[in-house]
């Protein structure tokens, strides 16, 4: 006789026992190594900004700049610190800093649309604003997608259009490690080889990100498939 499969339940009062999330320290490192970059490259811009003549850059755009540098700090760095499934685990620390990084991440991205559309550089940058304007107006629609999803108490979805949207806030780390793997083998690229690694390292950042909502979705199917197991 064949033998007959049983589904297996805790029993009564019975408690299940508990695995303590991992603290996420090691992608939270090098997250805030790779968030760094752009953070530092801002500064530096910041810095070149303020020596320059006046009205060299329409106040408007002074703004926008400013704007931008530091409301992506904010987002690089407290948005690092999401990725941890330990705090996330703190309801109240995770919405606490949400309220905080959903603004500082519209902030960032409206500011960097302003900077693209209203772009005042050489013609021959031209390519490289583009790029940037198309990016940014993905990240300002990943955030409203997460926004929206919030909403609507569905946390699965919120998560992964959040992740998308901090996949591009730290493209500017995946840049310069793009261009260093590009220019010390090969040497320096002109404005539209520029463009294209400025791409390459949102594209790379993007698929990342797609890699890792995928990871996510097939823990949560494994788990829920375990608290139902079918054994003999």
């Amino acid at each position: 006789m064949s033998p007959q499969m049983k589904v297996t339940r805790p029993a009564a009062g019975q408690k299940q026992p508990r695995r303590r999330p991992k603290s996420g320290w090691p992608a939270i490192t090098g997250l805030l190594l790779l968030g760094a970059i752009p953070v530092l490259g801002g500064v530096f811009r910041l810095t070149e900004v303020s020596a320059e003549p006046a009205g060299a850059l329409l106040l408007p755009s002074a703004v926008a700049l400013v704007a931008h540098i530091v409301a992506m700090t904010v987002f690089c760095v407290l948005g690092a610190f999401q990725f941890s499934p330990a705090l996330r685990q703190h309801r109240g620390w995770h919405r606490t800093a949400g309220r905080v990084l959903i603004p500082a991440g519209f902030l960032a991205a409206l500011s960097a649309v302003w900077l693209a559309v209203f772009f005042g550089g050489h013609p021959e940058e031209l390519a490289l604003a583009m790029i940037r304007l198309v990016f940014a107006v993905a990240m300002t629609a990943f955030l409203v997608r997460g926004v929206i999803a919030i909403r609507r108490r569905d946390f699965t979805a919120h998560g992964a259009w959040m992740t998308r949207a901090y996949a591009i806030a730290v493209s500017g780390g995946t840049q310069a490690l793009v261009f260093a793997l590009w220019t010390i083998p090969l040497g320096e690229v002109d404005a539209f080889g520029e463009a294209w690694l400025v791409a390459a390292a949102f594209v790379i950042n993007s698929a990342v990100a797609e890699l890792l909502i995928l990871r996510r979705s097939g823990r949560r199917t494994r788990a829920a498939g375990g608290r139902d197991a079918l054994v003999s």
